[in-house]
């Protein structure tokens, strides 16, 4: 068992870590970023587009306001997201909206190298901070409007300051508090980001519970901090049940509403049920495939997470003092519970059905595989020399990662295969709205394809869309007198009035592509 941290490192050496680190991590992001701009990757995502467009209709819509956020999907991303789409070029091209999610990057590659150094070597806090910063993966997410980069910076913080209270709350309970009361407010953060950070603020205040039980602090101080941990996280809770009930008259529609993960499962009828659904067993392995996927290919896909799984073994027969690191394998059980009973399927093409869907999941364990690959350096350092472990701990890591490069990253495959279609009826329908005049007013759900709008440069005031109550219940009825053109995709609610009612519609473009619904674009002559 390694020994405790004793030789600290100087302040001043600390903050050429921090500046230096700052540094290598800003320009991969910068770089990542023109890099895939140029490859027109950042709106591969369909979830990437709609997240920049939910920001964008807060303060450009018909029905102005937050109760444009919509349901489903939490509300910081899109709030945080607003101001860098502002500017139309910013938001047509997708680069306002990458800029928190790489901020968002360089912050929990910091917060790795602080988690790991508190408790461990200079050379393992690099080890684990090399391990976050350099997976393609998260590089490729960090340069999108995807939500990856900015949860797990949180979950990172959330877990430092968690650690630094373990650490403080019999020496300092003070201190302690703080630290407690700081690790509230990035649960809170996250769980208005991903619904992995309810999980977590359960699991950090049981946790915190478990650990002032046990330590008996004598300073109430420490309570306190733990009740200000619990307060914020249920009042964050309770601030998106109520938002919930009074926009859409039901506390829980982002989870049982009509676009909630459970619900799009349910009318799947007469579809052949996914991999892992009601089996915890076999969701179990396919989440712990998506891990391993986006840690190596091939062989190497084993390499970083065993490495990592032998660590947590040590840590828990004979590491115990790095206990608090345990929390970064929280998303475990809930991606697993989530693919068995909670309608969020995995699919990657190596195993049935040979597709790609949420493989981006795995990505939620790089913490853990980072740090725990580190404490298995630390530990290993014990029984061969220093310099060979950390040269053994480099090697594993370039081997997987070259191994990710060389078949491309698994986020980046999934966002390609997936959106090819996609993007192939975006990109003609914009070209078709982008002939229209300057001035016309359009009527079109626009959750089906909302790129196309972002696209042609179409202000979201001039769309008539599904959010836009009482307003759009009325023109379902009346689609000749809603719009001056109407957009219509086969299966649509606006399809479907076009068909019920057609008077005044005369069909003026049907725009066509292999595997997605037909668009039909109708001019109002009434």
């Amino acid at each position: 068992m390694a020994g405790k941290n004793t030789n600290l490192p100087a302040p001043s050496k600390i903050r050429c870590d921090y500046l230096f680190l700052s540094f290598v991590a800003a320009l991969i992001s910068l770089c990542s970023l023109l890099f895939f701009y140029h490859h027109n990757a950042l709106m591969l995502y369909g979830d990437a587009v709609a997240h920049m467009n939910i920001a964008r209709r807060v303060f450009d819509s018909r029905t102005p306001g937050f109760l444009e956020l919509g349901t489903v999907w939490l509300p910081l991303p899109h709030i945080i997201d607003m101001p860098f789409v502002v500017k139309d070029w910013l938001w047509q091209t997708g680069l306002g909206a990458a800029i928190p999610s790489m901020i968002a990057y360089v912050a929990g590659t910091l917060g790795i190298f602080r988690l790991v150094r508190a408790l461990a070597s200079r050379t393992a806090a690099w080890i684990a901070t090399l391990i976050y910063m350099l997976n393609p993966n998260l590089i490729y997410m960090q340069a999108t409007a995807m939500t990856e980069s900015l949860y797990l910076a949180l979950f990172i913080w959330a877990v430092i300051y968690f650690s630094e209270f373990v650490q403080q709350v019999n020496t300092d309970p003070q201190r302690a508090r703080r630290l407690l009361e700081r690790c509230a407010l990035m649960l809170a953060a996250s769980m208005l980001v991903r619904y992995d950070g309810w999980f977590l603020a359960v699991a950090v205040i049981l946790t915190a519970l478990f650990v002032i039980w046990k330590q008996q602090p004598k300073d109430a101080a420490v309570w306190r901090g733990f009740i200000s941990l619990v307060l914020l996280c249920g009042a964050t809770a309770g601030l998106w049940l109520a938002y919930n009930h009074g926009a859409f008259y039901d506390a829980m529609a982002f989870a049982t509403g009509p676009y909630s993960a459970r619900a799009i499962a349910k009318r799947m009828v007469g579809m052949p049920t996914y991999p892992g659904q009601n089996d915890p067993r076999t969701a179990t392995l396919y989440v712990l495939k998506a891990i391993r996927l986006n840690m190596g290919e091939g062989a190497s896909e084993y390499i970083l997470f065993t490495v990592a799984t032998v660590a947590l073994l040590a840590l828990l027969y004979f590491a115990r003092r790095y206990s608090p690191w345990l929390l970064l394998w929280v998303p475990l059980p809930f991606y697993i519970l989530s693919v068995a009973w909670q309608g969020a399927p995995i699919y990657f093409p190596q195993w049935w059905p040979y597709s790609y869907y949420n493989v981006r999941y795995g990505l939620e364990l790089l913490p853990a595989i980072a740090v725990f690959v580190a404490l298995g350096y630390q530990l290993l350092q014990n029984l061969v020399p220093r310099h060979i472990s950390a040269a053994l701990a480099i090697v594993l890591v370039i081997v997987s990662y070259i191994s990710v490069w060389n078949h491309a990253p698994i986020c980046l495959r999934e966002a390609q295969v997936n959106g090819r279609a996609r993007s192939a009826l975006t990109e003609r329908l914009a070209m078709e709205l982008s002939h229209l005049p300057p001035n016309s007013t359009l009527m079109m759900s626009a959750g089906w394809f909302p790129g196309a709008l972002q696209q042609a440069g179409i202000h979201f005031v001039r769309v008539l869309r599904e959010s836009n109550h009482p307003e759009w219940d009325i023109a379902l009825s009346h689609p000749a007198v809603a719009a001056d053109y109407i957009i219509a995709f086969e299966g649509d609610d606006v399809y479907r009035a076009v068909r019920l009612f057609p008077k005044g519609l005369q069909l003026v473009a049907i725009i066509e592509t292999p595997t997605q619904p037909k668009a039909f674009i109708y001019h109002s002559v009434r």
